[in-house]
């Protein structure tokens, strides 16, 4: 195991939104209720640490979405809100690349390394990893400050949410990131 994280890691900070309080419209039940908490240790330890950060903000195009930028659930939590001069990068789409500047940004910085936090792991968490991945970035998603939602499969069955989280960890683990959890992530990001 690796005793810190390659690189200069830049974290990124996925659409940790107060819009996803809405568990109801996101499907019934939500996961990891740690994970705000666990993204506010890692961001703190970011900024402690002078290293690169990210936030990034879903701008819904359905204006039924909790995410819709006129609503109450576009800003982000407290906990995680970003400082003045921390950049913050809006899209429309799942991926953190598309729409963005963020590549650009990254490659100005020299980074090589991203870590993967915030909503949800099984939309835009997953794709945002999988880009990094394909760009080739070195690529780690934290698995408990990440969360996702209950679904509903196409023959109706439903799927619990940590399922649904575990299932999605499982997909992206050596293939598109290495999976660690936050107390991993603090201790090999010195």
């Amino acid at each position: 195991m690796e005793n810190v994280l390659q690189g200069r890691p830049a974290l990124i900070l996925v659409d940790i939104q107060k819009g996803f309080d809405n568990v109801d419209y996101y499907g019934g039940e939500r996961n990891n209720p740690q994970a705000e908490q666990n993204a506010q240790r890692l961001l703190e330890h970011w900024r402690k640490q002078g290293l690169p950060l990210f936030h990034i903000q879903y701008s819904a195009l359905n204006p039924q979405s909790p995410l819709w930028p006129d609503g109450p659930g576009f800003p982000f939590r407290d906990e995680v809100a970003p400082l003045p001069g921390e950049p913050v990068l809006v899209r429309h789409v799942n991926s953190s690349f598309i729409g963005t500047n963020l590549q650009e940004q990254l490659n100005e910085k020299g980074i090589d390394t991203v870590v993967v936090i915030g909503f949800s792991t099984e939309h835009c968490v997953s794709t945002t990893t999988r880009m990094a991945a394909n760009l080739g970035y070195h690529t780690y998603i934290v698995s408990d400050a990440t969360a996702a939602f209950a679904k509903q499969g196409t023959n109706g069955q439903r799927f619990d949410a940590e399922t649904v989280h575990q299932v999605s960890l499982a997909t992206l683990q050596h293939e598109f990131a290495t999976v660690v959890t936050t107390e991993e992530a603090l201790q090999r990001c010195n």
